[in-house]
Formats: structure tokens, C-alpha cells, sequence
């Protein structure tokens, strides 16, 4: 299941933000209270597909040549990714098979599927979702499109940077962002290489905070707690995103459920915003004072595809 080899670059950040800048409107950066602060939030969630993903979709997609449009892309993903894919396959006419786990929220099982992408359904964490997904590439010749660990996907996603730096009028003193496998942060720390870049992973699940401080990649252990970040649950980073964040991002937080809740009920209150637990992340660590913010700070809000009987309990404090 190999990728064809290309190094991250902030020059193809760049031309990344200049291919979905024309394509869609620039997400709007909002301000924000928090006690004590006054900052800005990217408001990612209000992409077509609720998250930041189509940035990176669209950017690897573009870049496929006329045989590997032909022969297809198969992605693995809890929602967002799925949809980033799929959304840019249909717009280019390129079949895309999704390999999704049997617990992704039903909101983005539905949404992927109605984007026209084929679902595959693996049993998490039972069954290797990497290895479906080389398997299918191998039976169909598809490109593997992952997740984090894609070099274009990386340049997509720090597109927003771009974009952050643009509205903003200069780069932000930090960016905070949600973090599961590493490629947002990855493609932010090029983006924008005079800003701290902070990445946020849920209690538990804080491999990129562990492998920083290792200076290697950490794996998850066995019989790793609930989170209900469903989007942040990578076992592991890539070598390619460490590589890019050590000297770059700071060592992270980790953020409990509870406090991913009351962030998501800040962003609905205050701002009239629907954010997921894992687009919330960042802010939540905001909120729980675990980051230092001011007024050029810059915090993500990465996805808002929850399931509406989920976000109405959390907005309703229960």
C-alpha cells in the first residue's frame, strides 16, 4: 500500500490554498471570549462537508494523473476524511471506495454514502483497517489516499494557514488544533512558520503529545479508553508528520470528554455554532485554561457532523 513519493512543502501549502480558494469561500475566522481572553476561532465546521477535510481531498485528488483518476482512490476514515474524499471524487468523476469503522456516527456513514462513495464496514478494533484498505488497492489498482500520512493531504489541510494568515493580516502568534493523526497540524506548522503550533488529542489518545516528547513515534496501547472524539482516534502517527512537527509544534494537551462538552456548548451559545467533540478539541482546551491564548491566537474548530440526539444532549448539559 505504498504512496508515490513527495515531500510536504509551505510551496505546495501554497498552491493547495490557491486551488480550494478557488473553489470555495474562505471559512470565516470568528471572535471569541473566553474568560480571561479575546481570540479568534476558524470556523471549519462551516466547510460543505462540516469539516476541514475537503481541503486535503481536493488537493491530492487534483494532483492524481489521468491513470490513477482512472483506476480509482480508497481512503480510511471515522467520517471527515471520508467525505473530503468522496466530495472531491464525484466533483472530478473518480470513484472512491471508503473503508469506515462500525461505530462511526451514523450522521457520516449516511453523508459519505450519499457523496457516492462505496462503503466498507470494519469491525474497530478488531480488524486492521489498513490492511482492508491495501487489499483493496491491490484487487483495483485505486491510490491510497490516507488520512494524515499523505503528503498532499498534509499541503491541503495546512491550506488553511494560509487562509488563517490572510483574514488575520499576519501569521497568528499560535495556532491550537484538534489533533488525531497529525496531518492538519503538520500542514499548519508549514503554513505558517513563525506561529506556535499546539496540537490538542483526547485523554488517552495523546500519541503525537507522546511521540514529540519521545522524539519517535508512540503506538496506542491495548485497551485504550473511551473518547467520544471519535474523529482523534489514530493507533499511531506517521514518520513523515513527526518528522515535520519535531522543532515545530509544541508538546500538546490532552482534553477530557467533559471538556470537549462544555466547549461544544460555548461555540453553540456564544458563537451559533454546531462543532463535533473532535472539532471542539481545541477549543476545549482553550476553555479549560490549558493553553496560553491572546489576541492573535488562532484556535480550530475542525468539524461540526454530529449526530443531532448526541449534540442535543450536550447542549442541554445532561
Amino acid at each position: 500500500m505504498s504512496m508515490t513519493f513527495h515531500m510536504p512543502t509551505r510551496e505546495g501549502v501554497i498552491e493547495a490554498a490557491a486551488k480550494v480558494a478557488a473553489i470555495l469561500p474562505a471559512t470565516p475566522l470568528l471572535p471569541v471570549e473566553i474568560p480571561g481572553s479575546r481570540c479568534w476561532v476558524k470556523a471549519e465546521n462551516l466547510q460543505p462537508i462540516g469539516a476541514f477535510k475537503i481541503r486535503g481531498g481536493w488537493h491530492r485528488l487534483t494532483a492524481l494523473s489521468e491513470q490513477e483518476r482512472a483506476a480509482g482512490v480508497v481512503a480510511v476514515s471515522s467520517g471527515n476524511h471520508a467525505q473530503g474524499v468522496a466530495w472531491a471524487a464525484r466533483r472530478l468523476g473518480i470513484a472512491a471506495t471508503i473503508v469506515m469503522p462500525h461505530d462511526a456516527p451514523q450522521v457520516k456513514l449516511d453523508a459519505t454514502r450519499a457523496l457516492g462513495a462505496e462503503v466498507v464496514i470494519y469491525q474497530r478494533p478488531v480488524e486492521d483497517r489498513d490492511e482492508i484498505a491495501g487489499r483493496i488497492c491491490e484487487e483495483t489498482g485505486a491510490v491510497l489516499v490516507h488520512a494524515f500520512g499523505d503528503p498532499w493531504v498534509i499541503e491541503g489541510q495546512g491550506s488553511a494557514g494560509i487562509e488563517i494568515a490572510e483574514q488575520l493580516g499576519r501569521e497568528p502568534s499560535r495556532i491550537v488544533a484538534p489533533c488525531g493523526g497529525g496531518g492538519l497540524v503538520a500542514g499548519l506548522a508549514l503554513a505558517c512558520p513563525d506561529s506556535a503550533i499546539v496540537p490538542v488529542e483526547p485523554a488517552g489518545w495523546d500519541q503525537i503529545g507522546q511521540s514529540l516528547r519521545a522524539g519517535k513515534i508512540v503506538r496506542q496501547g491495548p485497551n485504550p479508553p473511551r473518547t467520544i472524539c471519535d474523529a482523534l482516534q489514530p493507533l499511531a502517527t506517521k514518520q513523515i508528520n513527526l518528522d515535520l512537527l519535531l522543532g515545530r509544534s509544541e508538546p500538546g494537551v490532552a482534553v477530557t470528554d467533559e471538556e470537549v462538552r462544555a466547549a461544544q456548548r460555548l461555540a453553540f451559545e456564544q458563537l451559533r455554532l454546531v462543532v463535533e467533540p473532535g472539532g471542539a478539541a481545541a477549543l476545549a482546551a482553550a476553555v479549560a485554561g490549558k493553553v496560553p491564548l491572546d489576541e492573535n491566537t488562532v484556535i480550530m474548530l475542525t468539524g461540526g457532523n454530529v449526530d443531532p440526539p448526541a449534540f442535543a444532549q450536550t447542549i442541554s448539559g445532561r
